[in-house]
């Protein structure tokens, strides 16, 4: 007898609750799947052992170089080269620690090791470009959300603190554990910052659709107008573009292939045409997808229009 947990019906429903659908500055519906609780605990605890083993390597080889320095001074006496490494030890471990988030959520994955090691990633609520200022502000929270809370937890039982100390534990619990009283799993971070974290579904570029026909060398079966792309025109766009076009095209809405349509037009300084957006938006695919898959072969990857 299978468990509920494995109940496929049930894994679908569970998958459902976290199905949302961005619409883009472009004006493109996308289908969106929360991180789960879960996936993100695990990607912090990767990312905290990276940290932990990182940081401690470190600070033996600086306590291998401290005691170097006491061995040649008097033991009486603290030396003021010690005190130095002491100081860079102190920097080293706040710049680990905040700037090991900071760093990888700025690149063009939006993830940490551990996030990318479980297949999730941190994006704009808006749809647009992950900013500097938005990844900064949710990753300064954390000593809030995080690691002020497990600090009172320890100590709050003591009854050192009185009741201040358990007020002061059930407040920052509020941090901790903010996750789980909004639909959308977001830290108190994500929500000051305007971000959340999505899973990243592992697609392949060979799982495209076949547009068939005269459009997709470039050549309108309607107007007989030639689509022809340079480099520079398509190296505006990436994968996840290339994906998003895919998925109008399966759709195949009218509205929203003009408005894809119009868009590329005026972000390649096309003059966009009336009545031909799909043989446009066909030809424009092909010629990114193959170009992209070129790259790829060369070892180069353009993972999106940031990139």
């Amino acid at each position: 007898m299978s468990r509920s947990s494995s109940n496929p019906a049930k894994i679908r429903e569970r998958l459902a609750k976290r199905q949302r659908t961005l619409v883009t500055p472009e004006g493109v519906a996308l289908p969106l799947t929360i991180a789960s609780r879960s996936a993100r605990a695990g990607a912090l605890l990767l990312d905290f052992t990276i940290l932990s083993v990182t940081t401690t390597v470190l600070t033996l080889l600086l306590i291998w170089i401290a005691s170097g320095t006491v061995v040649e001074t008097e033991l009486t006496e603290l030396p003021g080269s010690t005190e130095f490494l002491f100081v860079v030890w102190s920097l080293m471990w706040f710049i680990a620690w905040n700037g090991y988030f900071i760093f990888f959520e700025m690149g063009p994955r939006g993830a940490t090791p551990g996030k990318r090691a479980v297949g999730i990633r941190v994006a704009s609520r808006a749809g647009d470009r992950l900013t500097p200022e938005a990844v900064v502000a949710r990753n300064l929270l954390r000593d809030v959300e995080l690691f002020l809370p497990l600090v009172f937890l320890l100590t709050a039982p003591s009854g050192e603190a009185g009741l201040a100390g358990w007020a002061a534990m059930l407040w920052f619990l509020v941090f901790l554990l903010f996750p789980f009283f909004n639909k959308d799993a977001m830290r108190a971070g994500d929500l000051i910052a305007g971000t959340w974290v999505l899973e990243v579904p592992k697609t392949r570029l060979d799982d495209a659709i076949s547009t068939g026909g005269a459009a997709a060398h470039g050549s309108s079966q309607l107007t007989g107008a030639a689509y022809r792309f340079g480099d520079e025109e398509l190296a505006v766009y990436g994968e996840y573009e290339l994906q998003t076009l895919e998925r109008v095209l399966r759709d195949g809405r009218p509205e929203a292939i003009e408005a894809v349509a119009e868009t590329i037009c005026r972000k390649i300084g096309w003059n966009p045409g009336s009545g031909d957006e799909r043989a446009f938006l066909e030809a424009f695919y092909a010629q990114l997808r193959a170009k992209l898959e070129s790259d790829m072969r060369f070892g180069k990857r353009k993972v999106d229009k940031f990139a």
